[in-house]
């Protein structure tokens, strides 16, 4: 098995490397949101064009709509958000909620419950004391206070009423975990719907992919999370989704300790069994959310969670610069 140095998230496109009448017929974009650079990219033959209502440029423009519309719902920095909205209320009396966003918190439930609370998005309860840009920690005192409010099962949902409920007004709930994943799920969608048959929407580490490259896979590269220039490996991926979570991607180091954005909801400090995950399968959504948790578990038990789900893959690196792959990888 190959054991490259820690690994990071890249998309390797081969556009460039196309003749000059079909690099014509890819339609590409890359834009800003969601705090990440997102990405949308698919071919369209000529004759295809008089099937699709929309223009390509019509087409990127409904992804990157998508993705903003997404982001106005569920961001947590967006004051005027659902999800703003949910933490500022939800504490002291029930708060209804779009069907879209209140589908997503059952995800969260569902995937909290799969992971035994490895993934828990009232992880911001105390998440939102950290400030990486500012190398900012909250006190140990400050952890300890927060953890009661880290439970996925404080937040109270109900179907009928598609309304959210904290069980204490000291919880907050962030999806930061999950919301890429539901917006790229989402994007491709769109494209779906519009007769796309080739195409890759990206958000940050999280990657959707409808098909292959035209005849051949779409590569992903794993890359060193440390060293930006170096890749590790390249996965050959046709309609599937990989998400990665690494400690590369908000973080500062104090006392020689790296404090990133991946929260453990036992501790309420920085994860570090590992540095990287990167989650394969169909459902972007659970994919995203699945790289949080693993992550979290760490190397023996997030493996151990994956190996029991037939339907996802995972490559792990650990503290000690290995490599690790699933069961069904080891097959492959």
């Amino acid at each position: 098995m190959f054991k490259p140095n820690y690994l990071i998230l890249v998309l390797c496109f081969f556009a460039a490397s196309l003749s000059g009448h079909a690099t014509a017929q890819w339609h590409q974009k890359s834009f800003q949101v969601m705090g990440t650079q997102a990405h949308v990219e698919f071919w369209l033959e000529q004759n295809e064009h008089s099937s699709i209502s929309d223009s390509p440029a019509q087409l990127i423009e409904k992804v990157e709509q998508e993705m903003h519309r997404i982001d106005r719902l569920m961001s947590p920095y967006k004051p005027n958000s659902q999800l703003s909205h949910i933490n500022q209320q939800a504490g002291i009396a029930p708060v209804k909620v779009n069907q879209e966003l209140f589908n997503l918190l059952l995800d969260s439930r569902q995937i909290a419950e799969l992971t035994q609370g490895t993934f828990d998005i009232t992880y911001a309860s105390i998440g939102y004391q950290y400030d990486y840009r500012q190398g900012q920690k909250p006190a140990k005192s400050d952890i300890n206070q927060a953890l009661d409010a880290i439970d996925y099962r404080a937040v109270m949902l109900d179907k009928q009423q598609s309304s959210v409920r904290f069980k204490n007004q000291d919880v907050r709930i962030d999806l930061g975990g999950i919301a890429k994943g539901h917006a790229v799920k989402q994007c491709l969608a769109i494209l779906k719907a519009a007769g796309i048959k080739h195409g890759l929407v990206s958000a940050g580490g999280d990657t959707g992919l409808l098909g292959d490259r035209r005849g051949r896979p779409w590569f992903v590269g794993i890359k060193h999370p440390r060293a930006a220039e170096k890749t590790a490996v390249q996965l050959p991926l046709s309609d599937e989704s990989i998400s990665t979570s690494g400690d590369y991607e908000r973080y500062f180091i104090e006392d020689g300790v790296r404090y990133h954005h991946i929260i453990n909801p036992k501790t309420g400090d920085s994860a570090r069994k590992v540095v990287s995950v990167s989650i394969i399968g169909k459902n972007s959504t659970y994919v995203d959310a699945l790289s949080t948790a693993v992550f979290v578990k760490g190397l023996q038990e997030g493996m151990a969670l994956i190996n029991k789900l037939p339907e996802y893959e995972a490559i792990i690196i650990d503290n000690q610069q290995t490599l690790h792959v699933s069961r069904g990888l080891q097959e492959n």
